[in-house]
């Protein structure tokens, strides 16, 4: 294998492919990362089991072949060269790899061990790149961190008609984005649980290329699906998580409720950021609303107090609700909009945060679920 390729080209493709590889590989050679050369293109591929990506850029190529490499490795390597053209070239058991001045010789591992790639499931439909990439950030914030609750880490795609649904929820928040999309069945009626970080981090890089991604998805038994996201020069596949007893969280949205608030977005976050500051880690900040406004206080260790009062617009019974302060700062800050809308039952119900419009208009599409902490004053 001999080519010479673009620095930025290779660098991009070798990142994104080297971000999904798992730190600790079970066998060594899923560190790697693949380098295929064949027909004037280069596919550069990692696969870990459960996910697979894949890229292709256009090279310069005097010899087809293929070459396993460290993926963090080369991605480290590429990101530091000069912007020159580089030439790569197998030989032997190495890789050798010639920017400007600057030469470098890696070991490779054996092509022959590495594992065949996933094919891609067949296209269920398409839909605009940047808006996915948003709506799957607005989502993701809300799905739990426990790898002992695996059903918590994934994001519920559902996919009925036109109408492209997300959710997220850790127990302690709910996140809720539907869109419009282009199925390839009008009739389709497919639900996929995708982990959380893997359908974040394909989404933002997809985001970036613009036009449409491509949803793939396979229904196999419980837990053996796979789904697959195709952009541009790249695609990735993941496997499923079991969703065969995934909650009916859609039901935690209340029907009704007795008072709400509308509140700027970018004044309430940092107006919370700053009195959170005495708070401890565990301590909720307390948002006491009324019709002259609203007051934002948190108390700490040795009493170490702090509140600060904000304009907003209320209606319903004075009412005073504690949240945990970050949780109430990651959905204000992926409403997308420069008002929020707070609908509350009463202070031990979850409260619903909603984007608005400057004329206070409710924004349709997302909606962010917060639970209260109970406090006692």
């Amino acid at each position: 294998m001999k080519f010479r390729v673009e620095r930025d080209a290779l660098a991009d493709a070798v990142a994104w492919t080297a971000k999904s590889l798992p730190s600790r590989p079970s066998v060594p050679v899923l560190a790697g990362v693949m380098l295929r050369a064949d027909d004037g293109r280069l596919h550069v591929s990692g696969f870990d089991y459960e996910v697979s990506s894949q890229v292709s850029v256009e090279v310069q190529a005097d010899a087809d072949g293929a070459a396993l490499v460290s993926g963090r490795l080369l991605a480290e390597i590429t990101k530091a060269l000069p912007a020159k053209p580089v030439d790569i070239a197998a030989v032997g058991a190495h890789l050798e790899l010639v920017c400007g001045s600057a030469r470098f010789t890696l070991p490779t591992m054996p092509v022959e061990d590495y594992p065949t790639l996933p094919d891609m499931p067949s296209s269920a439909g398409t839909v605009d790149a940047s808006s996915f990439a948003a709506a799957v950030q607005q989502v993701a914030i809300a799905a739990g961190r426990d790898e002992t609750l695996p059903m918590m880490t994934g994001v519920r795609v559902e996919l009925n008609g036109r109408n492209l649904a997300m959710l997220a929820t850790d127990r302690y928040r709910l996140a809720m984005r539907e869109m419009q999309w282009n199925p390839d069945d009008p009739e389709i009626s497919l639900n996929a649980l995708v982990p959380a970080k893997t359908l974040n981090d394909t989404a933002k890089t997809l985001g970036t290329v613009g036009g449409d991604v491509t949803i793939a998805l396979a229904q196999g038994a419980a837990g053996e699906g796979m789904i697959g996201f195709a952009g541009g020069t790249r695609r990735t596949t993941s496997r499923l998580l079991d969703g065969a007893n995934y909650p009916p969280v859609r039901s935690l949205f209340p029907a009704s409720h007795n008072a709400e608030a509308r509140v700027p977005v970018s004044a309430l976050i940092e107006v919370v950021r700053r009195v959170a500051l005495v708070a401890e880690r565990t301590t909720p900040v307390l948002l006491s609303f009324s019709e002259d406004g609203l007051v934002v206080e948190a108390g700490g260790t040795e009493e170490a107090r702090a509140s600060e009062a904000m304009e907003a617009t209320f209606t319903g019974e004075p009412l005073t609700i504690g949240f945990n302060p970050q949780y109430l700062i990651d959905g204000l800050q992926n409403l997308g909009a420069p008002t929020a809308q707070l609908a509350f039952v009463d202070a031990f119900k979850p409260a619903v945060i909603s984007p608005a419009s400057e004329d206070g208009e409710i924004v349709p599409g997302y909606r962010y679920l917060i639970m209260p902490i109970r406090v006692t004053r």
